[in-house]
């Protein structure tokens, strides 16, 4: 487990390790991956959601009563609840992002997989998706995993990471870098 548990680290990278090696046990390694790309969707739309998962005024209860009935609204799987449950019980809600995108490193890097973290102003077409993901898999010579997100103070254009790359073709990026060299130029 600890070759699996380098891809991430501290509080998230252990419940993260957890969850991967259980749900590996029970063979249910896609449809918690599926589970933890939609937690990380709910988080992303909701500014309430993510508020009550950041709040240390609200009580576990609380919390995990108020998560647990978002979750079975999602239709997440039992063990995922589960999961969620016993991270509000141990205070760790914070980082629950951080634990999904974990899980998700996990699974790549237990498949040979590579995953590129897209920051979008607008959603992705299926095409644009598929285009991104086939270039992608060209550029890095293995499979590329999509895990996408929407930015609309981007503007235009993407932010792509890909392990320790990053290739900066956001609009408020070259609006700033000419911002900049304009104020340079006076």
């Amino acid at each position: 487990m600890s070759s699996e548990s380098s891809a991430v680290s501290g509080v998230a990278g252990r419940y993260a390790a957890a969850l991967f090696e259980l749900a590996g046990e029970q063979k249910k390694l896609d449809e918690i991956a599926e589970d933890m790309a939609t937690i990380r969707a709910l988080l992303a739309e909701s500014a309430d959601l993510r508020r009550l998962v950041a709040s240390p005024v609200l009580g576990r209860e609380a919390q995990g009563a108020a998560l647990a009935a978002v979750l079975e609204k999602a239709g997440v799987s039992e063990m995922t609840r589960n999961f969620a449950a016993v991270v509000a019980r141990n205070r760790r809600l914070f980082v629950l992002d951080a634990m999904c995108a974990g899980y998700r490193q996990l699974l790549a890097k237990a498949r040979g997989e590579m995953t590129a973290e897209i920051m979008t102003a607008q959603p992705l077409t299926d095409a644009q998706h598929q285009s991104l993901e086939q270039e992608l898999r060209t550029a890095m010579g293995s499979k590329v995993t999509l895990d996408t997100r929407v930015d609309p103070a981007l503007l235009g254009g993407m932010i792509v990471k890909v392990g320790s790359r990053m290739v900066d073709s956001s609009l408020r990026t070259k609006l700033q870098r000419l911002e900049i060299s304009l104020k340079g130029a006076a």
